[in-house]
């Protein structure tokens, strides 16, 4: 998709052809009534929203006729004080609702900078559609060509660019995550990073089986074994001469998961393309701070493999080693993606970052736990917290969880240093989090380990449900922006 073109104007001055003037709803008396707006409204102000089925209900939308051949969109605006993440809320419901058209106008009031820029972050998010394996019915490469606010709290130059960046970054995550699998495995990914890295100043060095052997990377190769695909290891880094910190991110990347031997039943593995989102939301984010140009040195390892059965497969009960040493007993194969993040967190560990942030569509329990809307936040140290306050500048939603030290001993092995997983357990999402903690090695100086946050994205980095904000169906590019946020935090 091509960025469009955004624009802050003072005030409403005519309509315009074909564009779509966005006015808000709100109750009064019971009855929904237009809200304040710079747009010209003389031609429905007199009305009756109740009697065409218009409401205030939050992120509802109806169409009106507007002057000029112009299009009024009324969105409801609910009951609760306009914020930023409301705002960012509104504009993408907007945009979704607005696909066939080329401009959008907003006439919703905003009372600072933040909240215009929400405003407009939401509008480019919400835009975003996957068109790339439409036969007939293509999208039109002009959808939401201009995008303008009326409003006078105008962004800065430098804040608008930070937005079509951030939108772009996440747009290009969703479109490697929407990819199916059969175009999109270990080297095709390896390969499209390594193309969208050119020019921004970021390296990018890529593993394959052979190297990984000999480095020892036995939880990569382990879950890749089974597939004529071979697995590959990504480092992306971002290393500015003015760096204040190190930020280490590391991304589960199974380009599609059968569960290996301890198969997914057939409707269990529909979707299954999505679980290399956080290989893609890492390595696109990394791509963003540089172009931002933070001064943040932040390294990503994509961990990657296709979970596939064949004879060469890994077996339940084969024992694996990981790079930092430990012996893994793979009780469940289909508990893959800690294994690749095993390997990923140990070579992070080795340079001794400030944080270590993974993100992973790791546990179907985290959907259980948390629904559709929250993302899991497990970890230790600063890294809890740091998550938290960036996920709120994002205006993503994290659950903290907790990670009991009683659990640990389901993922006590017979034979091994520990186990994957344990079949019957219960705390399935706090298990891969105390899992993936085995791995987090030393701080420089002392015993402490390094900070470290999990990410579970298993219940958001998709949506298959109905859309709602700047969520529409598929895959969603969520945590991208939080990870921006938090470089920008140590900045």
């Amino acid at each position: 998709m091509t960025s469009p073109k955004l624009n802050i104007v003072p005030k409403f001055t005519s309509f315009s052809k074909g564009a779509a003037y966005v006015v808000g709803v709100v109750t009064k008396s019971e009855k929904p009534v237009l809200a304040q707006t710079p747009i010209e409204l003389a031609s429905i102000e007199q009305v009756d929203l109740s009697n065409l089925g218009i409401k205030a209900t939050a992120e509802s939308t109806a169409r009106l006729a507007a002057p000029n051949g112009a299009i009024y969109l009324l969105v409801g605006l609910g009951n609760k004080p306009l914020d930023a993440s409301t705002l960012r809320a509104l504009g993408g419901v907007a945009a979704r609702s607005l696909t066939d058209v080329k401009e959008i106008v907003f006439g919703l009031p905003t009372e600072d900078k933040e909240q215009t820029e929400a405003l407009l972050e939401g509008a480019l998010l919400g835009r975003y559609q996957f068109g790339t394996y439409r036969g007939t019915n293509k999208i039109p490469a002009n959808v939401n060509a201009k995008i303008i606010a009326i409003s006078e709290h105008k962004p800065t130059n430098a804040s608008l660019a930070r937005i079509e960046i951030i939108a772009a970054s996440v747009a290009a995550t969703q479109d490697l995550v929407n990819t199916p699998a059969n175009d999109l495995y270990p080297q095709s990914l390896a390969a499209a990073i390594q193309k969208a890295a050119k020019g921004t100043g970021v390296t990018v060095e890529i593993w394959d089986e052979k190297r990984l052997a000999a480095d020892g990377f036995g939880g990569i190769l382990g879950v890749g074994q089974g597939s004529s695909r071979p697995p590959r290891l990504v480092r992306v880094e971002y290393k500015p001469k003015n760096a204040k910190a190190h930020i280490a991110l590391v991304g589960k990347g199974i380009t599609f998961d059968t569960g290996g031997l301890s198969i997914k039943p057939a409707a269990s593995m529909v979707g299954m393309k999505y679980d290399m989102t956080g290989a893609a939301t890492v390595g696109n984010a990394v791509l963003a701070i540089a172009r931002l140009q933070l001064p943040v040195r932040v390294t990503a390892w994509m961990c990657i493999a296709e979970n596939m059965v064949s004879g060469t497969s890994t077996r339940p009960t084969d024992v694996i080693k990981i790079r930092n040493g430990k012996t893994v007993e793979v009780v469940n194969t289909d508990a893959e993606g800690r294994l690749v993040l095993a390997d990923g967190l140990s070579i992070a560990s080795e340079s001794k970052p400030d944080l270590i942030v993974d993100v992973a569509t790791l546990t179907g329990a985290a959907s259980i736990a948390l629904g559709n809307r929250y993302t899991g936040l497990m970890g230790h140290g600063v890294g809890v917290e740091k998550l938290q306050a960036a996920a709120a500048t994002a205006g993503e939603l994290v659950w903290h969880m907790p990670l009991p030290a009683d659990l640990r001993v389901s993922l006590n092995s017979d034979i091994a240093d520990i186990a994957n997983a344990k079949f019957g357990a219960t705390g399935g999402m706090l298990l891969g989090g105390l899992f993936l903690q085995e791995f987090i090695g030393k701080k420089a100086k002392g015993d402490e380990p390094i900070d470290w946050a999990h990410l579970d994205i298993a219940p958001t980095a998709n949506n298959d449900l109905a859309p709602w904000g700047y969520t529409g169906k598929g895959a969603t590019g969520v945590m991208l922006r939080t990870l921006v946020a938090l470089a920008e935090s140590y900045s």
